[in-house]
């Protein structure tokens, strides 16, 4: 027993940290929550796309000027069809007028190379840089959102754009735009300028029929542009702050109703595994209309069925112990008196009672082995479609041929085979009838009958054995499914059976979902029989026998 017990795997509970304002299951749901709010933020990066497209329109208008300039200029600044060189002040004047309005830079390259006119130095009205605002004091969500804005500009800092550098004297050597339209075609180029903005050129050639005259440069930064997207970038921002803060809310708010309550479930549990919690923890959730509650609610009731169990596996050891301390007693006081004696017929009698109270514990030890496998056998047999007309006719043919029931006759009403199906492990079955014939032959008299009746209803089987024994004592319909309680008939040697017969019975019928009760047959002075309610007392009506109903639902 020893070397057994010694194999079986001891069981040591895992210990999981159950605590903590964060457990696994608040990240979770924080984390699905924040990736859909990542998906917003990542669309941050999308107004790239919106200022390239800005910045394209931009160049458009910037080209468009220009070309509406170099005709103007080719038209009034040339002096005739036949000139070969630029007039300064005339080109001058069309571009201060031209310019008035724009925030734009034109400067003027003649042929050989030189700067002409630049429209910076033409007047205050015409300016590429204006001047920065005055330092202003910022608040700290401005400070956030500027530095947010400008690491962002770090990721789409693009290193191949040129950076803009201008010499204190202009040539158009400086500038490969104003080469390439010194011969005659149309350029554009984009540089950085040193506070990140961009700054795009075009350059145009300035044409007198077909005749290259000089070429124009007009260039502008991307500041409205930058501040455009800036200002998009920060309702973005403003409002992934607002959505992030209702995400954390909601997160919260889960967290409360989902995984804390889970989380108080499993405290509850463990503080019932360990003894040290009192079972009602578990139902406080189980109020709840949902999921919880419903998880709350079987956990409960697993904890209770649990300590049912347990409580009558203490019962069953304690009725098992007294059952059992019985005939060790009488086994003790019969040696002891056996030890006293020298009279034969008295060690005779003496050792008679010894062996009858040793074939007793040997049944009791029998009987109680197959009550203590039953519980696991039933949880964890396979079921299957019994056919319970061919089960009780057998058994009752199994009777009335090998005699079993001596002198009485057993008669069985019902279907042979093939009309009443129930579904559950036949052997158990023919178990429970076979310890139902037994009682009703050994409370039954030469010439008796016992009936056994199967009949098929809309959702269930009934099943009866009636004997024309003496009966049920008053209030005994109960206690007969007790383990160990024995009422047998007076003429039957103490001992004979264990009592746990009919207590396994039932057991094996309810883990059927069925259920077995046991009535009186009462006789009215008419001669009808009758069947009296668990534990009724019927006055001055004979009992003309027991009745065991079992009820099982179809397959």
């Amino acid at each position: 027993m020893s070397d057994q017990s010694s194999k079986l795997p001891r069981f040591s509970p895992k210990k999981r940290a159950l605590g903590g304002v964060f457990s696994p299951l608040i990240l979770r749901i924080m984390a699905v929550n924040l990736l859909a709010l990542a998906m917003l933020g990542g669309g941050l990066l999308y107004l790239n796309q919106f200022r390239q497209n800005l910045v394209a329109n931009f160049t458009d208008q910037l080209i468009a000027q220009a070309e509406i300039i170099s005709g103007a200029l080719g038209e009034a600044a040339t002096g005739g069809d036949d000139a070969t060189s630029i007039d300064i002040t005339a080109a001058r004047q069309i571009l201060g007028r031209v310019l008035e309005a724009q925030q734009s830079r034109a400067r003027l390259f003649a042929v050989e190379g030189p700067l002409l006119v630049d429209s910076r130095f033409l007047g205050p009205g015409v300016s590429v840089f204006p001047l920065a605002p005055p330092d202003q004091k910022q608040t700290w969500q401005e400070t956030i959102l500027n530095s947010l804005n400008d690491w962002l500009d770090q990721l789409t800092f693009d290193d191949a754009i040129p950076i803009y550098r201008e010499r204190a004297g202009q040539e158009a050597r400086d500038y490969d735009e104003v080469i390439t339209a010194l011969t005659g075609e149309r350029e554009v180029t984009m540089r950085r300028v040193a506070n990140g903005d961009l700054m795009i050129s075009v350059a145009v050639p300035i044409q007198r029929f077909r005749r290259v005259l000089g070429a124009l440069m007009v260039s502008a930064d991307t500041s409205s542009i930058q501040d455009i997207v800036r200002q998009e970038r920060i309702s973005i921002l403003r409002i992934i702050g607002l959505t992030f803060l209702v995400t954390m809310l909601l997160s919260f708010f889960l967290a409360s109703t989902i995984a804390r309550p889970i989380q108080r479930l499993a405290h509850a549990a463990d503080r019932v595994r360990r003894g040290t919690g009192r079972s009602t923890d578990l139902a406080k959730s189980a109020n709840r209309r949902d999921e919880i509650g419903h998880l709350s609610q079987t956990v409960y009731d697993m904890t209770m069925a649990l300590y049912a169990q347990l409580r009558a596996v203490e019962s069953f050891a304690a009725d098992v112990a007294h059952e059992i301390k019985n005939p060790l007693s009488s086994i003790r006081s019969a040696l002891e008196t056996i030890e006293r004696t020298d009279n034969p017929e008295v060690h005779e009698k003496l050792l008679a009672i010894v062996q009858d109270d040793l074939r007793r514990i040997d049944r009791l030890i029998t009987d109680i082995s197959d009550a203590s496998r039953l519980d696991a056998e039933l949880s964890g047999g396979k079921t299957k479609k019994v056919d319970m007309g061919l089960l009780v006719g057998s058994l009752v043919d199994a009777y009335q041929t090998t005699g079993k029931g001596g002198e009485v006759q057993v008669n069985y009403h019902g279907p042979s085979e093939g009309d009443i199906y129930v579904r559950g492990i036949d052997s158990r079955l023919g178990q429970v009838i076979g310890n139902l014939l037994d009682n009703a032959v050994s409370f039954s008299t030469p010439q008796d009958k016992i009936d056994v009746t199967l009949e098929k209803y809309k959702t269930y089987m009934e099943l009866t054995v009636d004997d024309q024994g003496p009966g049920l004592p008053p209030g005994a319909t109960q206690k007969i499914f007790d383990r160990f309680y024995s009422e047998r008939p007076p003429d039957e040697a103490f001992g004979t059976h264990s009592g746990l017969g009919l207590s396994i019975s039932r057991q094996i019928i309810e883990a059927h979902h069925g259920s077995i009760e046991a009535v009186n047959i009462l006789d009215e002075e008419q001669g009808q029989e009758v069947v009296t309610k668990p534990d009724e007392l019927v006055h001055d009506l004979p009992v003309v026998g027991a009745r065991f109903i079992i009820r099982l639902p179809l397959a």
